[in-house]
């Protein structure tokens, strides 16, 4: 019998984004409330002594690994393709303070990869990120899988 378990932690964020030469609406500016999903796998701590028996990571090591490296980053954020051009309609530093520029369009696909690449240095050893799923809307989502290779 596999001693391998999967343990999920889920999160909410607000974010904008815009994307880039889309033909439809989403090519404005827009939010989303996002829902994200991640999943790590690994074998139960057997030391008896250990504060942490039983358990593959704690909850809040995950929490904290998700808040600091995504959530803090992006709730609250306009998050657009560094190409794309921002008129100057507002003047007000505030309304642009939390933009983030980044080099790919951001898709809840694309957002997904960037936020494997920024979750899985912090992981403790023994314990792999096994998935993640981000919901855009109640009925649209994309997952990503570690098995999933390309």
């Amino acid at each position: 019998m596999s001693k391998r378990i999967r343990i999920t932690k889920e999160f909410g964020f607000e974010m904008a984004h815009a994307l880039k030469g889309h033909d439809g609406p989403c090519r404005f500016i827009h939010g989303h409330s996002y829902g994200l999903s991640v999943t790590i796998t690994g074998i139960p701590e057997e030391d008896t002594s250990s504060h942490k028996l039983g358990m593959v990571l704690d909850f809040s090591v995950l929490k904290k690994i998700v808040k600091e490296n995504i959530i803090d980053i992006f709730d609250h954020a306009l998050v657009l393709n560094r190409t794309s051009l921002l008129e100057e309609k507002d003047t007000s530093p505030e309304l642009f303070e939390k933009l983030l520029l980044v080099d790919y369009q951001p898709t809840s696909e694309n957002l997904l990869l960037d936020f494997v690449g920024r979750i899985q240095p912090h992981l403790h050893p023994g314990v792999c990120l096994y998935s993640m799923k981000i919901r855009e809307t109640a009925t649209s989502y994309a997952e990503w899988f570690a098995e999933d290779k390309e």
